[in-house]
């Protein structure tokens, strides 16, 4: 039975290797290009480092308790079959944990609060705002400030915040460029707010990272940053040689199905908040709010606007 259960084990290890290089793209994580996310690295290094500090000395203990205690004829450890207590160590083994759980706490709502999705990113350049569509199964963006829209791509320039504006057609969502940021949910009738910024030149991925169906695993994006000159130049070239987005054009869109990257010199107006609040009923905006009538209410950035109007309104719930 030993010999087998050698055998296995090595077996069993490098089966699970196997499977888990699947994940390979979480990885991505660990290698930022964003402020937003190095902060979150740091709190993923500090948050192991500290578990670190109760399981490693765990796993150590119960190796040598296994390897000192097991059954041999020679064994000389000590036997104590009336020992039951010792103040020492339950001291030791409850006070550590503690103190940890405590410190681990206090340092998460900090980053909580700092790396508040819709809080604006400090910079001495405007962001831009990109409006991000989730159909099933490909990515509508639209840029307002520059009246372009692309499927299944994003440009941006480096050092400069963008404002992602998220939601879903039908199914829910959620919307992830593990490299500039943590994630966060696409649903609809409800407009999400995440800022991030690329701190460099480069091509990032992108993904839709819930199950929404058959074709789930072909929403991906590339996010390229570049530099300003480039950025708009880019806009300038998509503005003078691609087709217009058009209402025909968007339904076809909304179909079941994949896509490759598309790019759009127009898009109709107001498509994005169309999109948010096609279930909201006869009263518009209101019954978007969950149920406000009237009158001003206050967005996630501080601004207000009435509920009688679909311009800037937006649901503050988000996830990371």
């Amino acid at each position: 039975m030993r010999k087998y259960i050698r055998f296995l084990v090595p077996l069993m290890i490098m089966l699970m290797a196997v499977m888990l290089s699947g994940c390979g793209d979480q990885y991505f994580v660990l290698d930022p290009k964003g402020p937003i996310g190095e902060s979150q690295k740091d709190l993923i290094w500090i948050t192991v480092l500290l578990c670190a500090i109760i399981l490693v000395p765990v796993l150590i203990l119960t190796a040598i308790i296994v390897w000192r205690y097991r059954d041999k004829k020679d064994n000389k450890s000590a036997y104590q079959p009336n020992w039951e207590h010792s103040t020492k160590l339950e001291t030791i083994w409850w006070a550590i944990p503690i103190i940890i759980i405590a410190i681990l706490a206090g340092i998460t709502i900090k980053y909580t609060y700092d790396l508040e999705p819709s809080k604006p990113l400090e910079s001495a350049k405007q962001p831009i705002t990109i409006e991000a569509t989730s159909l099933d199964w490909k990515w509508l963006f639209t840029y307002p400030d520059e009246g372009i829209s692309t499927v299944n791509y994003v440009q941006i320039p480096e050092d400069t915040p963008i404002r992602f504006r998220v939601t879903a057609d039908q199914a829910m969502n959620s919307f992830w460029i593990p490299q500039l940021g943590g994630q966060i949910y696409a649903m609809s009738g409800m407009a999400m707010t995440l800022y991030l910024q690329a701190d460099e030149v480069g091509t990032f991925f992108g993904t839709g990272a819930n199950f929404t169906g058959e074709q789930f695993a072909k929403m991906t994006f590339d996010v390229k940053s570049t530099s300003e000159a480039d950025y708009k130049s880019w806009v300038d070239n998509v503005k003078s040689s691609a087709p217009a987005l058009t209402d025909e054009g968007f339904e076809q869109l909304k179909q079941p199905g994949s896509s490759d990257e598309q790019f759009f010199s127009a898009f109709p107006e107001g498509l994005f908040d169309k999109v948010v609040l096609q279930y909201a009923g006869p009263n518009g905006a209101a019954a978007h709010e969950h149920g406000l009538k009237s009158g001003p209410v206050k967005d996630e950035e501080g601004g207000s606007h009435d509920t009688s109007s679909t311009e800037g309104t937006e649901h503050s719930s988000h996830a990371n």
